[in-house]
């Protein structure tokens, strides 16, 4: 099974930036397609961003053009990073396998809240 451990979410501003990473453990990583998902009070989980591994991308329409998705297979590491964060953006965020659009794996979540 592959272990995610996410990092780099916080508090910031409307407006500003985070880059959030998962660093995942096994062999397989370069197979799997990997997705970032967010999960806000009293809403379901979201996908957010989805990168193959071929280095295909998708994102919700809510993030088009904010965010971006990469991988660096030799590291193991997938990033999201955010720009222009809106208050609709605060949720935990969760990095994730993904096989055919549905999650496998999952990271712990790491918050990310911005404030206007």
């Amino acid at each position: 099974q592959v272990q995610l451990v996410e990092s780099g979410g916080g508090l910031v501003q409307a407006g500003g930036s985070l880059r959030l990473s998962c660093a995942a453990s096994g062999r397989i990583f370069s197979i799997n397609a990997m997705g970032w998902y967010r999960q806000a009070p009293g809403k379901q989980r979201e996908l957010v961003a989805a990168i193959t591994s071929g280095g295909r991308t998708n994102y919700a329409d809510s993030v088009k053009g904010r965010f971006t998705i990469s991988r660096d297979n030799a590291r193991n590491t997938v990033y999201l990073q955010m720009n222009s964060l809106k208050p609709e953006d605060t949720a935990v965020y969760y990095c994730a396998t993904v096989f055919r659009s549905d999650p496998l794996d999952w990271g712990q979540g790491t918050q990310v809240t911005v404030s206007s």
